[in-house]
C-alpha cells in the first residue's frame, strides 16, 4: 500500500483559497470533514492573528450556506459549516482515496496525506486535475506491514524531537523551536507529536503484563 504526501494548489475561486491567501499567516487545520450529494461539512480550526475577521468573512462567503462557532479565543477559533466547494473531498470521494485528517491550509495550499493502492492514488491524481486542484507529489513510500507503529512523518518528527532534546529533563527544547527546526506550524507539529504519542503509549501499554483486562488494571492504579 502506498502512502503519499501531497501538496494541492486550490483554485482561486474556491473560498478557502481566497480567504487564506488574504490572510497568509493564519493556518486552517480540517479536523473533520464529510461530503452530502452537492455539498460538504468540514470542522475547522482557524490559528492566526485576525481570527475575528477570517470567521466573519468565511460567514459571510457566497460558497459558506451556514456557519457556527464551536470555539473561540483571540488566536484560534474552531468552526463547523457547510459548503458549496468541497473539492477536496469531492476528489476523494470520487477516487476511493481517503484523504487522513487533520488536513492543513495555508496561503491557498493544503498538505494532504493519503494511503492506499498506487492505482487508487493515479484515480485521486486525476481527480483534482478534473477539479481544477494543481498537486504535487512531495514523497512516496510503501506503508509497511499492520504492525508498523508510526507514520513516516510522525516517525520524522519523533527523532526530531528527541534530536534537539524535547524529549530531554530539563527540555532543552520547546514546542515553537521543535516546529522551526522542522519548518512547520506550531498547530501541527503538536497535532503529530500527540498522534504518535498515543500510538506509542498504546502499543507499550498492550506489552505490559497484567493489564490485558479491566480489573487489573484498576488493580494496579489503586492507592496501596
Amino acid at each position: 500500500m502506498a502512502q503519499a504526501t501531497l501538496t494541492v494548489t486550490l483554485p482561486e475561486q474556491v473560498w478557502v483559497q481566497q480567504i487564506s491567501t488574504r490572510y497568509p499567516d493564519a493556518t486552517f487545520r480540517v479536523l473533520a470533514a464529510v461530503p452530502d450529494a452537492k455539498t460538504g461539512f468540514a470542522l475547522v480550526r482557524i490559528a492566526g492573528p485576525a481570527v475575528r475577521e477570517i470567521v466573519t468573512d468565511i460567514e459571510n462567503h457566497s460558497q459558506i450556506l451556514e456557519l457556527s462557532i464551536v470555539q473561540w479565543s483571540d488566536e484560534e477559533a474552531t468552526i463547523h459549516f457547510e459548503t458549496t466547494a468541497p473539492l477536496l473531498l469531492f476528489s476523494s470521494r470520487a477516487s476511493g482515496m481517503p484523504i487522513e485528517l487533520p488536513v492543513e491550509i495555508r496561503d491557498g495550499r493544503a498538505t494532504l496525506e493519503v494511503a492506499g493502492s498506487r492505482d487508487r492514488l493515479a484515480e485521486l491524481a486525476g481527480q483534482l486535475e478534473q477539479f481544477g486542484l494543481q498537486y504535487r507529489i512531495e514523497s512516496v513510500s510503501e506503508r509497511l506491514h499492520d504492525g508498523q507503529l508510526l507514520s513516516d512523518r510522525q516517525l520524522e518528527v519523533v527523532a526530531a524531537a528527541v534530536e534537539v532534546g524535547y524529549y530531554d529533563t530539563p527540555r532543552r527544547s520547546s514546542l515553537t523551536e521543535l516546529a522551526n527546526h522542522l519548518d512547520i506550524a506550531k498547530s501541527t507539529c503538536s497535532e503529530t507529536l500527540h498522534r504518535a504519542e498515543e500510538a506509542i503509549v498504546k502499543r507499550f501499554l498492550e506489552d505490559v503484563p497484567g493489564l490485558e483486562d479491566d480489573d487489573s488494571l484498576e488493580e494496579q492504579l489503586a492507592p496501596s
